[in-house]
């Protein structure tokens, strides 16, 4: 029986955690990106009236729990949004809208061109669908509607203002920015 125990506790040191999972949705403990390796940083659900909307995982080159580091970093990142409900393009354009006025009113005025080139990209989005922002340096950021690369806006600032909405001040749910940060 104690050897039984000892092979079970070195093969479960020996495989390593595959994915995050939250609300039912799974995603990978790391990605690549831009040559890079990222890994799952945390996850967080965005719920609206008690409604689920969508499940983020955020990547990292290494792991950090501080925002404003995650936000001024310039290193890869990517922030995935998939989808637990559908969403209309509207209401989509609507939210992002406010949290980047809600947490980076200035950058926001700053970048008008950029801000509106990113919301004209956005799609209405199903179950399962995915949304991704990716940034990375010497690059920019690169928006990801359903798989597909729909923008990149080369520079750190439009990236740290992308970011921000999920991380700053006032993000889309208090719940949201601490499981990306890896703090539930």
């Amino acid at each position: 029986m104690r050897r039984c125990v000892l092979l079970l506790g070195v093969l479960a040191l020996a495989v390593p955690a595959l994915a995050g999972t939250l609300a039912g949705v799974t995603m990978p403990e790391s990605i690549t990106a831009g040559g890079r390796t990222l890994a799952l940083n945390g996850m967080g659900v965005r719920s609206k009236l008690f409604v689920k909307v969508y499940v983020g995982g955020l990547y990292l080159e290494k792991k950090m729990g501080d925002a404003t580091e995650v936000i001024q970093s310039d290193t890869a990142k990517r922030l995935v949004l998939q989808f637990v409900r559908d969403v209309d393009r509207g209401q989509i354009n609507e939210a992002f809208d406010q949290s980047l006025r809600d947490n980076a009113p200035g950058q926001a005025s700053a970048l008008k061109t950029e801000v509106a080139r990113f919301l004209e990209v956005l799609e209405p989005m199903k179950v399962g669908e995915q949304f991704a922002m990716t940034y990375l340096p010497g690059t920019g950021t690169t928006i990801s509607v359903k798989g597909s690369d729909k923008l990149t806006v080369p520079g750190q600032p439009f990236g740290q203002l992308v970011f921000s909405m999920f991380l700053g001040p006032k993000p889309p749910s208090g719940s949201l920015k601490k499981g990306l940060l890896g703090a539930q």
